[in-house]
């Protein structure tokens, strides 16, 4: 789910409603262990949207205070040493997700990806009542707990391991999983994201079309996407045959369940890029123009010219120009972005990193220098690489070569791949 990866600071005020910030998740598990309460733990970062979009439409309200009483709740920075150690060692691999933990640090259940109310909270509850702990479903046999157990392999990204489970079912299951169309949904995504990472292109498309034929709700824009992804290398005659007859299907769902008011599934940014890549992808050009240019026409619509008013829809909004190529746009877009959100690096990064990327160094540097001064941990070392860039577009090596030692020194040990492409940028 690349859109979902869609850098980090302080602790967000936005995200505060109830939760608390801990040093660790090692202290947060030792006070939930002293409380008798499971620890729940939101993987969060200051670039992910998708994460402001939770909070600010799902975690807080009522049913957030209750369940609040029955967690100990954190806040996990995900570019921070600690939240990058415990990200790697639970398996997280997009943001926003949330883990509840019992206090050994055992893992009770796992929400991943943006969640409308309706459910995400049903989610929690069965977590917390625990019904969502691994071991226990695999205990039960029903088809909805089959479907579950399969889920969780696929959020935990232990692919195999959910694979190898359901070989060890009976014949009997086996042979009722196949007419469950939720079980097949969750056995074929599985196949094909094995399919994908084995580069087994025949397979991933088998597996996304079976898949697509299951109960996958929401969903099913991620199996659209991967199918894209697996199909790249395909020729234009057989990505028309594989994925034409997909599109209009799609272009329901992201209208219907997307953007409908409330809308029924949470992930509007994912759904209109798989849907602008798939037009692509068939060569239907007029069809990626309409879909972005709709969603763009959309996000501004609802905005106005109040950008501080929903911050995930801004940065949907930059990401539609973006990907629509509107850079006129997204020009005039960016200053007002960083006035939006003064205290975020994130804006000032990702313009001055265009401005870069288009060959325009001096005015790029500004902009970095700016965002540096902002950040620590990971984000630190991916500003430091560009304004090394910059800096040596500019044959400015000498302070190329300071800033650079600076970041190394204060966050380089936590972030060796970080590390790295600033060394190498150096070289470059």
């Amino acid at each position: 789910m690349k859109y979902l990866l869609s850098a980090l600071l302080l602790p967000l005020l936005a995200f505060a409603d109830q939760r608390e910030a801990a040093p660790t998740v090692d202290a947060a598990l030792a006070q939930a262990q002293r409380q008798h309460v499971p620890l729940f733990v939101d993987f969060q970062a200051q670039w992910c949207y998708s994460c402001y979009y939770m909070a600010t439409h799902v975690l807080n309200g009522p049913q957030w205070q209750a369940l609040s009483k029955r967690m100990h709740a954190i806040e996990v920075d995900a570019d921070s040493p600690d939240g990058a150690a415990w990200m790697k060692k639970l398996g997280v691999k997009a943001l926003p997700s949330y883990v509840v933990l019992k206090g050994d640090g055992g893992e009770l259940g796992r929400i991943t990806a943006e969640q409308p109310r309706a459910k995400f909270y049903p989610a929690l509850e069965q977590i917390l009542a625990g019904g969502d702990a691994l071991d226990t479903l695999k205990t039960k046999g029903s088809m909805a707990a089959i479907a579950q157990v399969l889920t969780i392999y696929e959020a935990r990204n232990d692919i195999d391991g959910g694979l190898s489970w359901y070989a060890t079912l009976s014949d009997q299951q086996h042979k009722a999983a196949a007419a469950d169309r939720q079980v097949e949904f969750r056995l074929a995504r599985l196949q094909m994201e094995k399919a994908a990472k084995q580069k087994d292109t025949a397979g991933c498309v088998a597996g996304a079309q079976r898949a697509l034929l299951g109960d996958g709700g929401c969903d099913r824009v991620y199996v659209l996407e991967q199918m894209v992804e697996c199909t790249e290398k395909q020729s234009a005659d057989a990505r028309r045959s594989v994925l034409g007859p997909q599109q209009t299907a799609l272009d329901a769902l992201r209208e219907k369940q997307f953007f409908a008011d409330p809308p029924q599934c949470a992930d509007q940014r994912t759904a209109v890029l798989v849907s602008a890549d798939l037009a692509k992808a068939i060569g239907d050009v007029s069809g990626e123009k309409t879909v972005l240019d709709g969603a763009i026409a959309d996000a501004r619509s609802r905005l106005g010219d109040d950008y501080a008013k929903d911050r995930n829809l801004a940065d949907n909004l930059r990401v539609y120009l973006t990907r629509a190529e509107r850079t006129a746009e997204l020009d005039a877009l960016y200053p007002q972005l960083m006035a939006a959100y003064p205290g975020d690096y994130v804006y000032a990064y990702r313009y001055g990193g265009s401005l870069l990327k288009r060959g325009k160094p001096a005015e790029a540097l500004p902009y970095l220098e700016q965002a540096a001064q902002k950040t620590f941990g990971a984000n630190r070392l991916a500003v430091a690489t560009l304004r090394v860039q910059a800096l040596l577009a500019l044959h400015r090596r000498a302070d190329a070569e300071q800033v650079a030692a600076d970041a190394l020194e204060a966050n380089g040990p936590w972030f060796p791949e970080a590390a790295l492409k600033l060394k190498a940028a150096l070289k470059g």
